[in-house]
């Protein structure tokens, strides 16, 4: 909505709340969300190499200014050489039949699959990071710019076994957008606070948004999310 309203690239860093269901070693009910949208783009491809350079940024930044602190906790931080790969979700299920027998997967990776996938990037594309895109429509949110009937333009990055960020391209045009949440199962009408900006023209954009306690996680090869969160807020606690 900020980048329709003329801003064209917007960013914040904010606690997020969920009603998550999940008690795992990677889900909190309050987390913080590094999340960015930016308009112009030509595809989701713009958003992923905005990320890569950010992520080369930060990993830079960490190494030479926190030398000390890995140091102390024993920790290497990974390195991005060229380009993150990049593969599509079906791809990547055929990867995981053929290399690893793992057939039991539908609509998305488990986390089983997560770290298989992450295993076959380190071993066989020489990375920790990896971009799976064209996520099926039916598992991506009511605002993702489709790819023909069963796809959608859409990624998630997983680092060591772990998807620290989803994003993708939006869907920009309001009849679109109307249809897309129909399509979903949703009454546009509950959604007009949203939808009705989307009448006087919208920029084609994309965006993302990066789980912080997730990628401080896998940085400092924590076991539990929760060793990464300050004061940890999930299904069995509140308080302090």
């Amino acid at each position: 909505m900020m980048v329709g309203a003329g801003y064209e690239r917007v960013f914040e860093v904010a606690h997020v709340y969920r009603a998550e269901q999940h008690n795992t070693n990677r889900h909190l009910n309050e987390y913080i969300g590094m999340d960015f949208e930016m308009g112009f783009i030509e595809s989701e491809e713009d958003v992923m190499n905005m990320e890569e350079s950010l992520l080369k940024y930060i990993l830079d930044k960490v190494e030479k200014e926190g030398q000390k602190y890995l140091e102390l906790l024993n920790i290497t931080i990974p390195k991005i050489e060229d380009n993150i790969p990049r593969i599509k979700f079906c791809e990547a299920l055929e990867i995981l039949r053929r290399e690893y027998n793992k057939v039991d997967i539908d609509g998305d990776l488990d986390p089983e699959g997560e770290k298989l996938i992450c295993k076959y990037a380190k071993e066989k594309l020489g990375c920790e990071f990896i971009f799976l895109t064209h996520y099926p429509r039916k598992k991506r949110p009511m605002y993702t710019m489709p790819c023909g009937e069963s796809e959608t333009h859409s990624f998630d990055l997983l680092f060591r076994g772990i998807e620290i960020t989803t994003g993708g391209q939006r869907i920009h045009e309001y009849d679109m957008l109307i249809n897309n949440i129909k399509y979903k199962g949703l009454n546009p009408e509950k959604y007009h606070n949203y939808t009705s900006v989307f009448k006087y023209g919208m920029p084609i954009h994309g965006g993302l948004a990066i789980g912080l306690e997730r990628i401080t996680m896998q940085l400092l090869e924590l076991e539990n999310i929760r060793e990464a969160s300050l004061i940890t807020r999930d299904r069995t606690r509140l308080t302090p």
